[in-house]
This record gives C-alpha cells, sequence and structure tokens, in this order.
C-alpha cells in the first residue's frame, strides 16, 4: 500500500474523530468505510504520529474499545 493512500485514509479516521469525544473501534472501522488493511494502516499513521488515544473499558461481560484524537 502507497503511503500517500494511507496518509489519506489516515485523513478520513482522522476526520471521523474530529470534535468528538471517542468513538467505538466497531462503529469507527464502519463509518470509514475502509478495508481492514487501510483502516488498520490508517490508525498505524496517526498512532505514529502520536495523535490518537485508545481506551478499553469494561461494561459487565463485554470489553468496550474506543479511540479518540489527543489534545
Amino acid at each position: 500500500m502507497e503511503q500517500e493512500l494511507i496518509g489519506r485514509n489516515a485523513g478520513i479516521v482522522w476526520d471521523l474523530l474530529n470534535g468528538k469525544k471517542s468513538i467505538e473501534l466497531a462503529h469507527l472501522k464502519k463509518e470509514s468505510k475502509l478495508s481492514d488493511a487501510e483502516f488498520w494502516a490508517a490508525i498505524g499513521w496517526l498512532s505514529r504520529e502520536d495523535k490518537l488515544v485508545f481506551n478499553t473499558e469494561k461494561s459487565g461481560k463485554k470489553t468496550i474499545k474506543t479511540y479518540s484524537l489527543k489534545d
């Protein structure tokens, strides 16, 4: 996957997160409309740029994973 495409996909994910407190991982992936490889490459890009916060919370037996942008 070329670097320009990964950067563009990172922009899609960033736009979805911008202005929101946090988004559940499954919802973020669905809303991005990216393939698995494209989505995770975009997450890696944003993580490398130190732009993301990843949280895991327990709600009963369910584990909820969320992403948000760093302040």
